[in-house]
């Protein structure tokens, strides 16, 4: 006797855009986190936020509900994504006597702290809701927008997790506000990482505010555009694909080399600095195999620079590079699916990367040190017919780029 079980999960989450959630006036938070009369809420918020926004945090469940709830106050360093850190949560959750459907946790941080929350919450009585509020740049427009959950474990990062999305996500963008200009770089580094792979757009709007981006924390003319190309971008990525069947995806790029990188340089490393190396590396490999033009390379490396992200880092000798394009094939069941830049706004799939090829991309960024216009002598003088390669078009056959069709949050 045997039997077969078919099932399929219908899944609907939403992600949508509010200012100032933590005002009282502003009923978003209270509607989709269900807070009214004897409402059980376990809240955990990350230590930097709690500094900043914690008495207004509190003053906002005290104002929509009549019953105090459960706070954990998490440390926001990658360090702190550990299996010790997701049992504190737990035990958080059965000290708060939350219900298992109707009392969703509700995380307040950066993409730590809801990384974290949000495997937690996979957990506990095999699923329990939660909503989230990313607080950075970087859970603005990636960490907080799609449906993976993870820790790390035994020295590679986001080993263990699970899919599965918050109920709702509410980005503010006045939060950023109050985040140190390093963490705005870090954030544009997974904004970049879009527009590269399918937005040439995005690209433009980006380089033509690089500087104030930082140093006005998101408050330019464009930032409103620039986050909503960038999360509808994402989405359209992710909604297809949530499940990661299709082990080839245009969001990875940055995402082949930088898992070894971040955690072999932890913790001076942030995510998205080691994302900018990536896709620096990543560029100079599609440089140096003919598939993307001198001009363009140098472009993604120059806006790199002029942001303040980094493109080089000591730990990446070529026996960490080699690690991690094996590390990622694995992942990727056996194949490299690397993305690979065929110009500004579309991508490849490459699947037969060498060590030579390693070298000379390591060759090209050695060349590279970016003055005014952005090149040296010695970058100017490298091109792949220079280098007697192969051309692009006999190794690579280009996907073309990814249709921008507009999805509401």
């Amino acid at each position: 006797m045997a039997w077969t079980v078919r099932s399929t999960q219908d899944v609907t989450y939403r992600v949508q855009q509010s200012e100032s959630v933590f005002d009282p006036a502003n009923d978003a938070l209270a509607s989709v986190a269900g807070l009214g009369r004897g409402s059980r809420r376990l809240v955990i918020v990350d230590r930097n936020v709690d500094r900043l926004y914690g008495e207004a945090i509190r003053a906002y469940f005290t104002a929509w509900t009549d019953t105090r709830p459960t706070f954990l106050v998490l440390e926001p360093d990658e360090a702190a994504k550990t299996s010790d850190a997701l049992l504190l949560i737990t035990r958080a959750a059965v000290r708060a006597g939350i219900n298992r459907r109707s009392d969703p946790i509700v995380a307040i941080g950066g993409g730590v702290v809801t990384d974290l929350a949000g495997l937690a919450a996979s957990l506990y009585r095999r699923g329990t809701p939660f909503v989230r509020i990313p607080t950075t740049l970087i859970g603005l427009v990636d960490a907080s927008v799609g449906a993976k959950t993870a820790i790390n474990f035994d020295g590679h990062k986001n080993r263990l997790g699970t899919y599965f999305p918050a109920a709702h996500t509410l980005l503010d963008r006045t939060l950023l506000t109050t985040l140190p200009a390093r963490h705005i770089r870090n954030g544009l580094a997974e904004i970049i990482k879009m527009a590269v792979m399918k937005d040439a757009a995005l690209f433009s709007l980006v380089e033509d505010e690089a500087d104030a981006l930082v140093t006005r924390r998101f408050d330019t003319p464009h930032a409103p555009e620039i986050i909503e190309r960038s999360v509808t971008g994402m989405l359209e990525e992710l909604e297809p694909n949530l499940w990661e069947h299709e082990l080839k995806r245009l969001v990875d790029f940055g995402h082949t080399f930088s898992p070894v990188i971040e955690m072999h340089a932890a913790p001076e490393l942030l995510h998205g600095e080691a994302v900018s190396i990536d896709m620096a590396f990543s560029c100079a490999l599609a440089h140096e195999n003919g598939l993307l033009g001198h001009e363009e390379t140098l472009r993604v490396l120059r806006l790199l620079h002029r942001t303040g992200l980094p493109i080089r880092h000591a730990v990446c000798d070529l026996d960490l590079l080699r690690r991690g394009l094996d590390d990622a094939t694995g992942h990727r069941d056996g194949h490299q699916h690397v993305p690979l830049p065929t110009g500004i706004g579309e991508a490849t799939f490459v699947e037969d990367i060498t060590t030579e090829d390693l070298k000379r991309a390591m060759a090209f960024l050695d060349a590279y040190a970016p003055g005014d216009d952005g090149r040296t002598p010695a970058a100017e003088g490298r091109t792949p017919a220079a280098e007697g390669r192969t051309p692009a078009a006999e190794r690579h056959a280009p996907t073309a780029s990814a249709a921008l069709e507009t999805v509401a949050p």
